[in-house]
């Protein structure tokens, strides 16, 4: 593929879907805003969420965001989001991440500059290779503590989630014999991964009193 010089950006037409190699500052030049990914000299460009995906996001947001800020215990930020898992050559943007407060000096206005404690990907067509194996991996080079995957495309519908061992490889987590999948990173939180599922969704306030209720903080 044609490198693409900087003075081209700004009439670059780029397809959701495409993969096009450029380096980072031409990526950063491109002047309409992408939700897209730069990894070792190519920019992938991702293809339009779906209801289900964005359903299932919303819900885990909600939730994370408001445990963790009853908690005190860090920030919650969704995608788009350029997150730097490995300075000079990849830039990673998860579905929603979490950055426990005694790092979040490693945030900036634009950027994490590290990995996050928590990255949590939604599987969509399109991205089963890339969150499955290839973030997979490279999250685990990078010592980031934990990583959840969901599906939560319909006849697909299930969940991954690992936590970096002392062995420096990602341990598979999984869930209590009540169904419930546990955070180290952030203390005390919980979540049904069947929760997702559901139609319609249940209420996210009733979930979130079921998660504080059980470790006797309901506010």
């Amino acid at each position: 593929m044609a490198r693409i010089l900087p003075m081209d950006t700004s009439k670059l037409t780029i397809a959701k879907g495409m993969t096009v190699r450029m380096s980072y500052e031409e990526f950063l030049a491109i002047p309409e805003p992408l939700l897209a990914e730069w990894v070792d000299g190519e920019v992938t460009i991702f293809m339009p969420p779906t209801e289900e995906h964005q359903d299932a996001l919303g819900l885990l947001a909600f939730l994370l965001r408001l445990y963790a800020r009853i908690r005190g215990a860090g920030k919650v930020i969704i995608s788009p989001f350029e997150v730097v898992i490995r300075p000079g050559r990849s830039y990673r943007e998860p579905d929603i991440l979490f950055v426990a407060t005694p790092n979040l000096h490693r945030l900036s206005n634009k950027r994490l500059n590290a990995p996050p404690d928590l990255a949590i990907e939604l599987l969509s067509d399109d991205s089963v290779t890339r969150d499955r194996d290839v973030k997979l991996r490279e999250y685990e080079a990078a010592g980031m503590p934990e990583y959840w995957i969901f599906d939560p495309r319909s006849g697909r519908r299930a969940s991954y989630h690992y936590r970096f061992g002392a062995n420096g490889r990602y341990e598979s987590v999984h869930p209590d014999p009540q169904g419930r999948v546990h955070s180290t990173v952030l203390p005390g939180f919980w979540l049904k991964p069947e929760w997702l599922w559901e139609d319609p969704l249940p209420i996210e306030t009733d979930l979130l009193e079921e998660i504080l209720g059980s470790t006797g903080t309901c506010e």
